[in-house]
């Protein structure tokens, strides 16, 4: 039992070893272009994974992208260069925090405008509920007209118990 435990947990091993993705590892001339490269691989979005960063995901696309961010910077491209380059040819998507500009603008103003709506949508459904009557609640004469057939009910099951006695 023991030695099929260990040789399941060998097989688990180098299979969970096989299948882990390399991890990259850039050399830097200094520690300002490492911090940029780490600002810009977390500010740039996976475009296949789509809500993960550069930096986090093992996409092959973002690991295109992280090679490019670390070739321009050594080409000594500045921040607002390689985000330029990026979105000219990726599209403001790429960006985490894309410019507010027409085209952005259901970016930025959409979740608000959404919550806006959804709270009108339910205050309007509120109201229209306390606007109309409640299907239980009887009129006036339904409740009389109960009154009456009740009566005659009593009367008649009155009647035929002293018919029967």
């Amino acid at each position: 039992m023991k030695k099929q435990f260990i040789t399941g947990l060998m097989a688990f091993l180098f299979i969970a070893c096989a299948t882990a993705a390399p991890i990259e590892t850039f050399k830097f001339d200094s520690r300002q272009h490492e911090q940029l490269f780490q600002k810009l691989s977390e500010g740039l979005r996976c475009l296949v994974c789509q809500n993960e960063a550069i930096a986090e995901s093992n996409a092959d696309l973002a690991k295109d992208l992280r090679r490019q961010v670390y070739n321009m910077i050594e080409q000594g491209k500045t921040e607002d260069q390689i985000k330029a380059y990026m979105v000219q040819r990726y599209g403001d998507y790429v960006l985490f925090r894309p410019p507010f500009k027409p085209l952005t603008w259901l970016l930025w103003l959409g979740p608000g405008l959404l919550f806006v709506l959804s709270i009108i949508f339910v205050l309007k459904i509120i109201r229209h509920k306390a606007d109309k009557p409640e299907e239980d609640e009887l009129s006036p004469a339904e409740l009389e007209r109960i009154k009456k057939l009740h009566t005659e009910k009593m009367t008649t099951s009155v009647d035929q118990e002293t018919k029967h006695q």
